[in-house]
């Protein structure tokens, strides 16, 4: 059965994200866990690298559920953590109008500095440029990155 372009672009969006892990993993952090709270995340001490994959960190701007893609402790960089947000747009669609939404939520509720990391080449013009113009006004958007460009980040901060 043929995938419905919904099902093509959740797809692409999981192998980014697989990606991200890879990255993590590759760098000795240990997941303690899927869908889980923050507070797991924190207090998962006995693992001093770790993440959690759809990790709920409260609530957002329309007082609803948030859940972030990743949420990573262990950097002596972040000691309050970091959030990575994998948003993935291969063809034209609605990925690039939830920026300000993930914008807003990231300056007024993620609880740690956030990079948010950028793949496919559907976006509209302007909106990736956008978003990363946010790291200069939102002081807890850490980085807008392509997933070749967190790689190389990572290899020097993770």
């Amino acid at each position: 059965m043929a995938l419905t372009q919904g099902g093509r672009a959740n797809k692409a969006g999981r192998i980014l994200e697989i990606n991200v892990e890879a990255i993590l993993n590759g760098h000795n952090y240990f997941q303690v866990g899927n869908y889980v709270s923050k507070e797991i995340v924190l207090n998962a001490a006995l693992l001093p690298k770790r993440y959690g994959k759809e990790v709920y960190i409260g609530t957002g701007i329309y007082h609803t559920d948030l859940k972030v893609d990743f949420y990573v402790v262990g950097s002596p960089a972040m000691p309050s953590g970091l959030i990575i947000e994998c948003k993935w747009q291969e063809s034209p669609g609605s990925v690039d109008e939830k920026f300000p939404y993930l914008n807003m939520n990231i300056q007024h509720y993620y609880p740690a500095p956030t990079i948010v990391i950028l793949g496919g080449e559907g976006m509209r013009e302007g909106a990736s440029k956008w978003l990363k113009a946010r790291v200069n006004d939102n002081h807890n958007l850490l980085a807008v990155y392509s997933l070749d460009r967190f790689i190389a980040w990572a290899n020097k901060n993770l």
